[in-house]
This record gives C-alpha cells, sequence and structure tokens, in this order.
C-alpha cells in the first residue's frame, strides 16, 4: 500500500471495465501526481477513440464506478476530462507509516534479473584522469540503483590490460635492463608508483614514434606477449599488479563499489577469441575483406553508402577491439548468465557498440528473448571555456589531484561555513562533501549531455546540489540533537497541515523513482527527486513548527516525518555513492 498508485491503478482499472466491459480493463489510467490535487488520470483522453463521445463524459462515467472508500477524500473530473483525486488524509498517514516501517524505505523488489555491468575500464600503466570519472560514477550508481531492486549485479571492469601497447612497455623495460621503472628503495622490493608507470609510458610512446628499430621490436614482443612467452608475462605481470593497487586506492578515494575481484581485463579474453572467431564463420558471418576476416551487420554504411565492416581478425592475423568486446558479450550473456548487458561507455562508442551489439545478435547470443544489450552513453566534461576540461596548463587533468582539490575546496568552505566543528568531524565532512560534490554534478545531469565543471556551482549550498541536500539531512538530524529524543513510533504520523500533505506525497514517491532509475538507466531522475523532497522538507519546517508544535501528537508527528525525510535523503545520497554527514 505504500504507493498509492499500487491502490489507485487497480481501482481505476476496475471503474473501467465495470463502465465499459471487461475488454477495455487493461486500460492504462495514465495516474501522475498533479499540482491540481495529489494525483490525476488521463485515461479518459486515451480512451476516446475507441469509445467516442466526449472524454468528460468518459471520465464521468469513470468516477461513478470508481470505488476509491477509505483512499481518496475527493474525486472530481475537471478540464477536458482529467480526473483529480486528493487522498484521504489517514490513508495518506498510514502509507507513509508504512515507508517508515520498512527498513527498504518503500523500494519494492521486483522481478530479480542478473545484470552484467561493464564500467570504469581504465589502462594498465596509466593514471587515471578526469575522462575516466563519468563512466566510473555513473555505473556506480547505477550498480547500486540496481541492487536495490533485487537484481543480482555483476561488475564488469574491463581493463585495458593487452594489446599493442604493451609492447612498447615492454620492450622499453627491457632496454633499460628490466629493472625500469625503479621501486622506492624504502619500500621493502615493492613495485612502483603508477606515477612513475605514467612517465615510463610517456617515454616509450615517444621512443615508439621516433625509432623504427624500437617500434619492430615492440610490435615483436606483443608477438611473444599473446604467445605466452613466460619472460614476457612477467614483465607484464609488473606492470598489471601496479596498476591495479593504484586502482584500488583510487576506488577507494572516490568511494565506489568496484573491487578488485570485479576486474576482468582484455587479457581474461585473449584465450577465448579463436572460438569466437570459429563460431563466427560456422555460422557464415564472418568473411574475408581486403585480408581482414570481417562481419558486415545489416544496416550500417560508410559515408559512400558502402557497407560497414567490423573486423573481427586484422590482416596481420591479429585480433583487435571488436573481437575482445564480441567475447565479452558471450561471456557475460552465456557463461555469467546475465540477461541485461549494461556498458556505461561515452557517446563516441556508439556505433562501435551497437554493431558488437547487432553482430552478437546475429550470433545468437543476444536477443531472441534472452539476454539484451544496452549502451549508457555520456556526454564530456567541459571547462568554464567550453571545451574538453583540461588543466590551466593545457594537460590532461589527473583524477586524484580533481578529487584532492574538491576536497580542500570543500574544507575551506565548511570552515567558513561551520567554525565550531572539531578537526576530526571537519575532515570527515569536507571529504563526504567534497567528493560527494564532483559525483552530484555528474549525476544530476541528463548523462547524454556534456555539462561544465563549475567548482563554484557544484560547491554551493543552494541549488541542486550535493551540499544542499547534505545540509538538508544534516538539518534534520541537528533538530533531533535539540530536542533530546528518540524518534517517536511511526504509527504517530498524522498528515494534517498542506505543507506535511505535500512532504508526504514527495516521500511516497521514492520507490517508484528508484525503479524508474533502474527502468531507464538515467540517475539524474533520483537526483531531481531528492533536490524536491528536499525542498518540499524546507517548505514544511517553515510553516510547521517542530519542537514548537501545538501539542506532543502534533510534535511527535512531525518529529517522525522529519525523520524519515531524513531516512530517505540518506538512501537516496547512498545509491548515489554520496555520503550524507549527520552534521555540517
Amino acid at each position: 500500500m505504500a504507493d498509492p498508485l499500487h491502490t489507485l491503478g487497480p481501482a481505476f482499472q476496475a471503474a473501467i471495465a465495470a463502465a465499459y466491459g471487461p475488454e477495455h480493463a487493461g486500460a492504462d489510467p495514465a495516474l501522475r501526481r498533479s499540482d491540481r490535487a495529489d494525483y490525476q488520470a488521463n485515461v479518459a483522453l486515451g480512451l476516446r477513440k475507441q469509445l467516442g463521445g466526449a472524454p468528460r463524459d468518459i471520465a464521468q462515467k469513470i468516477v461513478e464506478h470508481l470505488d476509491l472508500r477509505g483512499v481518496a477524500e475527493r474525486v472530481e473530473v475537471a478540464g477536458a476530462g482529467f480526473i483529480n483525486v486528493t487522498l484521504d488524509a489517514g490513508f495518506l498517514a498510514r502509507a507513509v507509516s508504512e515507508v517508515a516501517r520498512d527498513p527498504r524505505l518503500g523500494i519494492q523488489a521486483g522481478e530479480p534479473e542478473t545484470v552484467a555491468i561493464d564500467y570504469s575500464s581504465p589502462n594498465v600503466a596509466k593514471e587515471m584522469h578526469v575522462g575516466h570519472v563519468r563512466s566510473t560514477i555513473l555505473g556506480d550508481a547505477l550498480a547500486r540503483v540496481l541492487e536495490a531492486v533485487g537484481d543480482r549485479v555483476i561488475r564488469q571492469n574491463h581493463l585495458g590490460d593487452w594489446g599493442t601497447p604493451f609492447g612498447m612497455l615492454l620492450e622499453h623495460l627491457v632496454d633499460d635492463g628490466g629493472s625500469a621503472p625503479k621501486p622506492p628503495v624504502d619500500d621493502g622490493g615493492s613495485e612502483p608508483s603508477v606515477g612513475d608507470l605514467n612517465t615510463f609510458y610517456q617515454e616509450a610512446r615517444r621512443k615508439f614514434d621516433s625509432d623504427p628499430a624500437f617500434a619492430d621490436r615492440a610490435r615483436r614482443r606483443v608477438v611473444l606477449l599473446q604467445g605466452g612467452d613466460e619472460a614476457t608475462l612477467a614483465l607484464w605481470q609488473r606492470f598489471v599488479a601496479e596498476s591495479r593497487r593504484y586502482l584500488a586506492s583510487v576506488y577507494a578515494k572516490l568511494g565506489v563499489t568496484l573491487r578488485d575481484s570485479d576486474i576482468v581485463g582484455e587479457s581474461f579474453y585473449n584465450p577465448l577469441l579463436p572460438s569466437v572467431l570459429a563460431e563466427l564463420v560456422e555460422k557464415g558471418l564472418a568473411r574475408e575483406s581486403d585480408g581482414a576476416l570481417c562481419v558486415f551487420p545489416p544496416g550500417f554504411t560508410g559515408r559512400e553508402g558502402e557497407p560497414l565492416p567490423l573486423i573481427v581478425r586484422k590482416q596481420d592475423g591479429g585480433y583487435g577491439y571488436a573481437t575482445t568486446d564480441l567475447a565479452a558479450v558471450r561471456y557475460r550473456a552465456g557463461t555469467l548468465g546475465a540477461r541485461r548487458l549494461v556498458y556505461v561507455v561515452g557517446s563516441p562508442q556508439s556505433q562501435h557498440l551497437a554493431m558488437v551489439f547487432k553482430v552478437a545478435e546475429l550470433a545468437g547470443w543476444l536477443g531472441d528473448g534472452g539476454s539484451r544489450a544496452e549502451h549508457v552513453a555520456f556526454g564530456s566534461i567541459l571547462g568554464a571555456d567550453k571545451k574538453m576540461f583540461k588543466t590551466r596548463a593545457g594537460e590532461t587533468v589527473r583524477l586524484v589531484d580533481l578529487l584532492d582539490e574538491a576536497v580542500q575546496r570543500a574544507r575551506d568552505v565548511i570552515a567558513e561555513k561551520n567554525p565550531d566543528l572539531d578537526a576530526v568531524t571537519r575532515e570527515d565532512v569536507a571529504r563526504a562533501v567534497g567528493i560527494g560534490a564532483v559525483k552530484y554534478a555528474d549525476l544530476s545531469n541528463d548523462r547524454i549531455k556534456d555539462y561544465v565543471f563549475d567548482w563554484a556551482r557544484m560547491l554551493a549550498f543552494e541549488g541542486n546540489t550535493a551540499p544542499y541536500l547534505q545540509y538538508a539531512h544534516a538539518r534534520i538530524r541537528s533538530i533531533f540533537r535539540r530536542a533530546d529524543q528518540a524518534v517517536p513510533a511511526a504509527d504517530a504520523l498524522v498528515i494534517a497541515a498542506p505543507a506535511e500533505r505535500v512532504l508526504a506525497l514527495a516521500i511516497l514517491g521514492f520507490g517508484e523513482v528508484v525503479h524508474e532509475v533502474a527502468e531507464t538507466l538515467q540517475p539524474h531522475r533520483l537526483c531531481t527527486y531528492l533536490y524536491g523532497l528536499s525542498a518540499a522538507f524546507s517548505t514544511f519546517y517553515e510553516q510547521c513548527p517542530v519542537l514548537k508544535a501545538k501539542t506532543e501528537e502534533e510534535r511527535a508527528s512531525r518529529l517522525a516525518l522529519c525523520d524519515l525525510t531524513a531516512r530517505v535523503i540518506a538512501r537516496g545520497l547512498d545509491l548515489l555513492g554520496i555520503e550524507a554527514p549527520p552534521q555540517m
């Protein structure tokens, strides 16, 4: 009962069937929140073509058969044929009390599905930069939301740990006597830092681009690596091991749920590539073209209208990203049993992924009522000049530097806003606010669009920002510190004042919006909801005295409503991967 739609929907469908026959029982009531009432049903306009007549007359007949006793205080036909429903205050209070008692806060578990979600996907021997932040933040939020609705989520960090660049890196390592990059002498023989590796990569790239003999050796080193040469593999594993340690530290700083066990790099699929190719050939999908083996999925053409190939084996006999991506689809759908494959990858890869998905469908790994794949595309992060976000020197922004700056800026803001916080609390709050601001700035925008990175806006305590929501939560928690009493029982809830009603209805929408995000894979919808909920609480707090309520019963009810609002805000932020400090 927690979500009124679960009660209103069936009641409307029963009324439609009673008014116009059982063949119309499945009609969508088209219920939605309204500023004219609590809910509005637009079903009469949808039935006009089937039934004929004026929508107002259709709506009136539905209302005559509508049984909402104990649910609605008022039902009326308005305008061109809208049906407005104002809920009964007692029903509303019971529904909110049910959410308050529910550990899931009204998020109903749906039919569970196994979901493999591909996100973050950095490269070995290179530092993560600002270009990795969107995939990592978006993917982690979606993984959390999908788990919240009951899905079994398998995180897949598709690490770039294989292929041509490693021939260059490993050959450079050999040139330096197999000992570079050198580990710190005071670290017990540990591997070098990834910063050293980043420099090492740049040195190897310069040598590869300027020295043809080195480039030839590097290409031969790739063959040794792919062929399983033990000495080459041992060198390769040094890079991979250090990079994985580095990634663990960055993910911990960013506060995402990716673990080392979630890494399934390109190297994992290398042994699977020949069988992928053999299956494509056996099914008649792959054919030779200009010395390469290609699949030509229907519907994809080049600039001149010629069929566009997906190359699954290159002219030199090697494999590229397409083959690895096909192997990943087959593994995730077949071996892991995922029915929903989610790829959190930038928009520039849209055509590539669409071709991979189409070939996988032709091969029988996707479609036909089985697994399906979805590309969660996203735009770029821009600087104030509306160009790709860079440092003032024009270099790519390191992710660690970005996060450290976010915490430092938040530290300054918090010190100014609340100088009475002790040092430890202030540091914890600064970390939560700084990292949260970076995440929320990304998640609150429609992911498909580019957005401008703006420190001032991100860290503002007004508007649709993480600090505003975090402060709303902390503000509620401060009420209980001043009240010096335990949270009243959920049964104490009474919905009477208009602002209480608006807040209660906002709370009841939480479960619906979480399911909506799980379906659409658009986390900005949850951000918009949380901002609206916090705004509704602000109005409630201004108009409805809590600690100075007229009666003990009113005080208990409003305290219970405050607590529930704080819990929903905290849970919503948690689904976005953002902390909600108890004080700020």
